[in-house]
């Protein structure tokens, strides 16, 4: 068997180098926890960006993509198949909408939705011919896509790329009054918003943000869009971050934890107003609604909801932040903590070196916990939503006598 270094230098010399992954193998997963090719054992605290929040390998999850995989995996949408109706009524039920348009993968889903919200701007809302706008927040992130760079105000991810989408603006995060401004245009469709931002390091808005901008949304004849694709299916402590809120989206984008990290499934949830201005031969994916992702994301779903996961994360996320706190009132290297359920990060006080955070991440690895930075200096913690307390308190205790080692 290759070793760990092997396998890296083999990846280095045949792959493109557009990661740059923490230097671990992993080889098995299970529940909360991954093997690398040595044997060596982790608790996984980043669950593929919040893709396995029922755990590694479900065998609920497993079972149903093992058995549909025998019967049938891929029709294309050119034909009927006989689990998509079974999908799309089971979803739409849970989630209290309409109409559903299944894609594969969260991008996918984003692409979809700014798509859909233009037609709606055309169709419904008349605006003229080619001048609908998006308008977007600093620091959102919701993947690669020349279409999704063009609305990012990352450098990592534009510089090189260009030009991009027209018909794109990008207003501050957490800012009512600049999207009371924005909203002012005749021409806007539609408002893209993750509820917390994942990527840019678990930035948690202020309680009213949400709810406001849905209201200033509503007056001006403007789709809210919610990109609930990494804080959605219960991480953040409810079935949907903006469940907290009491707003429900006029389209709702799921992607990641949809399939319990099994199988690229993702889902735009929308109204029949919204989702039928978009006719046969206007949008569509191969891949998108086969039976075997359809099977994948009810079995998913039903686990979600079987295993109360939604709960667990919210009470351990409570546990979590308390006793990182506590740490951190008497820590010169960490400066806050901040989530909500189990979605949470850590800020360290850098002092000028950028990669203390890595340095950190690479201890804790060494001590049996994966994770891994954003933005330099800031540490995301997200564990599968299975995970229990006594497991928890194990990781915290990691956590902390790793940054101990470093103040």
């Amino acid at each position: 068997m290759l070793s760990s270094e092997e396998i890296i230098k083999t990846e280095l010399l045949y792959g493109a180098h557009n990661y740059h992954p923490l230097p671990v193998v992993l080889k098995r997963g299970e529940g909360v926890f991954l093997w690398d090719v040595e044997g060596k054992k982790y608790y996984d605290f980043l669950s593929a960006y919040s893709a396995v929040n029922q755990g590694h390998c479900h065998p609920k999850i497993i079972s149903a993509l093992i058995n549909q995989s025998k019967e049938l995996t891929l029709t294309s949408r050119a034909f009927h198949n006989n689990i998509l109706g079974e999908y799309e009524k089971f979803i739409t039920s849970l989630f209290g909408y309409d109409k559903v348009l299944p894609m594969n993968t969260g991008v996918e889903g984003g692409e979809t939705a700014i798509k859909l919200a233009r037609k709606w701007g055309y169709e419904i809302k008349k605006i003229p011919k080619n001048n609908a706008k998006i308008i977007f927040v600093e620091g959102n992130f919701w993947g690669r896509t020349l279409a999704a760079i063009s609305s990012s105000t990352d450098p990592s991810s534009t510089n090189g790329f260009g030009p991009f989408m027209p018909g794109y603006e990008i207003i501050p995060y957490n800012d009512l009054k600049s999207l009371e401004n924005a909203l002012k245009d005749p021409n806007v469709a539609g408002f893209m918003v993750e509820p917390i931002q994942g990527e840019a390091g678990v930035v948690v808005p202020d309680e009213n943000y949400l709810p406001e901008a849905f209201k200033l949304c509503k007056k001006n004849n403007v789709l809210f869009i919610a990109d609930e694709v990494q804080t959605g299916i219960g991480r953040t402590g409810k079935m949907l971050c903006c469940d907290h809120f009491g707003i429900k989206p006029d389209i709702l984008i799921l992607g990641k934890a949809l399939s319990g990290g099994v199988f690229p499934v993702s889902a735009i949830l929308s109204s029949n107003e919204i989702m039928l201005t978009i006719k046969p031969g206007e949008h569509g994916s191969t891949f998108g609604g086969n039976p075997l992702a359809c099977q994948v994301a009810i079995a998913a779903l039903n686990v979600v909801k079987e295993e109360e996961l939604s709960d667990n994360a919210k009470i351990l996320g409570i546990i979590f932040r308390e006793k990182l706190n506590k740490y951190i009132n008497e820590s010169k290297i960490v400066k806050s903590v901040r989530g909500k359920g189990l979605l949470n990060a850590i800020i360290i006080n850098d002092n000028n070196d950028s990669n203390i955070a890595w340095s950190i991440c690479l201890k804790m690895a060494s001590n049996g916990l994966l994770a891994k930075p954003t933005h330099g200096n800031i540490i995301r913690f997200a564990p599968p939503l299975i995970i229990n307390k006594d497991q928890l308190d194990d990781c915290i205790n990691i956590i902390i006598s790793v940054l101990k080692e470093f103040e």
